[in-house]
């Protein structure tokens, strides 16, 4: 199997690194940053391409886009019309446009294709699930689902301004940087419609698109979820709690355990998750599973389709969040301009 790795920045080397590890030696890395490039002699026997014409003509099986989040839809379509499977990482675009066609060319080509969707195989948000699957907490009634850190840290020895997250035109901001825990709400309780967002610009750090998100969606199950999402606390906490009629599921990311507590004076059940984990696990157990459901010809987790409708929550989040803020500018105009007639 040729593997394809199109963009080699942070998560691309990551990949690139664990299907290495998984025994995939056939690898074809893209990266047309020259600077980038001299540095990719540590994957060696791998065929380094500045050209995208250099990457068709070796004929990948399978295409793993890993560039900017605004090239993602157009290098994915490029590579399904050549009749790749695709492991696209999150978010699958910064945008609905050109999605539909996206996944109109993997069905007719009965490609199998997968959105970056790691999370799902941490063992906490895992455990989460299957114990509300198991009715341990009874019906499932609210939850909060949060995620806090500090985008300057996340890539060390690189200037965070600089990058795409810092970028509103090349798909930047918290909201889909940070799709993860929207994902993981759509995966624990099933579609929903978004009934409020407000967002607040990363000031802090010196940036201008959104760094703190909060967002409210009713799932069609009944469930209401609280999302809290930022990159701006120079700490790093992430975690929920999953409200139910017959109890409360918590977890905190790095605690080895979930708790179940049901009250009553009763001490919270403890729900051990695999002892000696660690983060990159989880990012091999992802790939692991698409690389079985290619050879196995059978869908992913989170395949286009998919992907695409956690995608619409979030551009609805931000299409909301930024309404709103627009309505209260206005407001405090017309309120301005009133207080001025009366000091008149």
């Amino acid at each position: 199997m040729r593997i394809a790795v199109l963009g080699m920045g942070s998560i691309g080397r990551r990949h690139a690194r664990n299907l290495r590890d998984l025994g995939q030696k056939d690898l074809v890395l893209f990266e047309p940053a020259s600077d980038a490039r001299s540095s990719l002699d540590v994957f060696p026997g791998s065929r380094v391409c500045a050209r995208l014409e250099e990457v068709w003509d070796s004929r990948p099986n399978v295409v793993f886009v890993t560039a900017p989040t605004d090239q993602h839809a157009g290098l994915a379509l490029e590579a399904a019309r050549r009749g790749c499977h695709l492991f696209i990482e999150k978010p699958v675009s910064d945008t609905d446009e050109g999605l539909e066609v996206l996944g109109d060319e993997v069905e007719s080509r009965r490609l199998i294709s997968m959105v970056g969707c790691n999370m799902r195989f941490h063992p906490g948000p895992a455990k989460v699930r299957e114990l509300i699957e198991r009715g341990a907490i009874g019906e499932v009634i609210a939850a909060r689902i949060h995620t806090g850190s500090y985008l300057p840290d996340w890539r060390p020895g690189s200037d965070y301004r600089a990058s795409y997250s810092a970028s509103a035109s090349r798909g930047g901001g918290v909201i889909l940087d940070c799709i993860h825990e929207i994902d993981l709400a759509l995966w624990y309780f099933g579609p929903g419609a978004v009934l409020a967002a407000a967002t607040r610009p990363a000031t802090s750090i010196g940036l201008e698109v959104e760094g703190v998100a909060e967002i409210l969606v009713l799932h069609d199950t009944g469930v209401l979820s609280s999302t809290h999402l930022n990159f701006v606390q120079r700490d790093y906490r992430r975690g929920c709690t999953i409200v139910g009629a017959l109890g409360t599921l918590s977890w905190l990311f790095g605690v080895p355990e979930v708790l179940c507590a049901r009250g009553g004076g009763e001490a919270p059940e403890r729900h051990a998750l695999i002892d000696g984990w660690e983060i990159n696990d989880m990012y091999v157990a992802e790939l692991r599973s698409f690389l079985e459901c290619v050879a196995e010809g059978r869908p992913t987790p989170n395949p286009v389709a998919q992907a695409r409708a956690t995608l619409r929550v979030a551009l609805e989040a931000k299409r909301l969040a930024r309404d709103s803020a627009e309505r209260l500018e206005a407001e405090g105009s017309r309120s301005r301009r009133a207080s001025g007639l009366r000091a008149r």
